[in-house]
């Protein structure tokens, strides 16, 4: 059973949307709520750059800590199947 799509209408950066996706409105509503808050602090050290620019850069962070999230998580994998194979090991002994 497939789920049914999410609909928030937030403003961003003082412009309207509405957001339609998988997850739940609360985990939306607090997506839109750091969002506003980086565009925020953004706002402060990049005075001379545009809303898209901005909104750029804002994409490019998140990417980047999108990949950087990711290689934690396959490091973390690998050291759990390495724990996993000693304690198996150990367990065969």
């Amino acid at each position: 059973m497939s789920q049914k799509p999410s609909r928030l209408k937030a403003e961003i950066n003082g412009k309207d949307y509405t957001i339609v996706g998988l997850k739940p409105q609360k985990h939306m509503q607090v997506v839109v709520e750091i969002i506003q808050a980086e565009l925020e602090e953004l706002k402060k050290v990049t005075h001379k750059l545009d809303d898209e620019r901005r909104a750029m850069l804002l994409a490019i962070n998140a990417k980047s800590e999108q990949l950087e999230l990711e290689k934690q998580v396959i490091q973390l994998q690998d050291e759990l199947q390495q724990l996993q194979d000693k304690l198996n090991n150990k367990s065969i002994s």
